[in-house]
């Protein structure tokens, strides 16, 4: 078992902990949080170790979690990785785009694996049908979410989109060609709601929408491709996969027949992938695990992260452009 320590023990730091408690892959040693008052409450009501000393607990572990506000990810990344700590980095990376690059630099020296926690790259309707997303032309994506004041302290492309980003990135064959987007800040001093034409190399074409002052979650992506028509519920863990081949010579009563103006008849036809429940964040830390025990490339690396974290910093400088 690998021992581990997270850094952070506010909402989602204490989710962490009780996953990495619970996994039969990690030995949890602590926590540590730089807001004392807040650590020792933690470890009365749930009986996790707590740390008053950051530079502590990273000699006392193996792999370092970071679940700290973003503005703080770079620092501990970097601490961590000098001591030879694998780090698991919740999502964005970092703060800048020279903090990633600079962290890719330190994982290399030091020999360290890290993973960045784009959840959503383990939400079960997505991996149900990653692999029948090829070479889409037109994506369209919505996430919308009730006004909840955690996370405000960023504009709403890093809080929220970056997910999608991350999710686009990771179907696409082709560089990123161009960037247009708007953004307006309702309540908040940074944008609340934000759109993002994102045009790649090949000519696919992503438009993306994000807003936190919704009055409801929403979380779908559509995927257009030659011949197919896939659509992802990341809130509802449901899919649609609708499909067109070459219609047969002799219909059945029940087959869905589509002509277009120069005659040719496509038949529609509909797939039902398995969608198998699971626990999004448990299994991104456990895979994490086995990429360290095995050796093996982890399933959302540094360099992902940074390229999600490059595409997000285009979409929000578009905003003054």
């Amino acid at each position: 078992m690998l021992k581990v320590g997270v850094l952070g023990a506010g909402h989602l730091g204490k989710i962490h902990l009780r996953l990495l408690n619970e996994s039969e892959k990690y030995d949890l040693i602590g926590f540590y949080d730089p807001d004392a008052i807040n650590g020792k409450k933690a470890a009365d009501e749930f009986g996790y170790t707590y740390f008053d000393n950051i530079n502590t607990l990273i000699d006392a572990v193996d792999v370092v979690d970071i679940v700290t506000p973003t503005l703080s990810h770079f620092d501990c990344a970097k601490k961590a990785m000098e001591k030879g700590r694998h780090v698991f980095i919740e999502k964005p990376i970092t703060n800048t785009l020279q903090e990633a690059e600079e962290l890719l630099v330190l994982a290399e020296n030091h020999k360290v694996k890290g993973q960045v926690g784009h959840v959503e790259r383990f939400n079960p309707a997505f991996t149900a049908v990653k692999d029948k997303i090829q070479n889409p032309m037109f994506i369209e994506t919505h996430r919308l979410a009730e006004f909840n004041p955690r996370g405000t302290d960023v504009p709403v492309v890093l809080d929220l989109m970056i997910h999608d980003i991350d999710a686009i990135l990771s179907v696409m064959d082709s560089e990123v060609k161009q960037i247009n987007a708007s953004g307006v800040s309702v309540i908040s001093s940074s944008p609340d709601i934000a759109n993002a034409r994102i045009e790649f190399e090949n000519g696919c074409v992503a438009n993306l929408t994000a807003s936190r002052i919704s009055l409801k979650n929403m979380r779908k992506s559509r995927f257009f491709q030659k011949d197919a028509y896939i659509a992802v519920d990341f809130l509802e863990k449901k899919v649609e996969v609708v499909k067109m081949k070459d219609a047969p010579e002799q219909a059945g009563d029940f087959d869905m027949i589509l002509q277009n103006a120069e005659g040719v008849k496509k038949q529609i036809y509909f797939e039902n992938p398995e969608i198998k429940n699971n626990n999004a964040i448990k299994d991104e830390l456990e895979t994490f695990a086995d990429a360290i025990e095995n050796d093996t490339t982890p399933i959302v690396t540094l360099k992902q992260g940074t390229a999600a974290l490059r595409v997000a910093l285009k979409i929000i400088d578009s905003f003054e452009n």
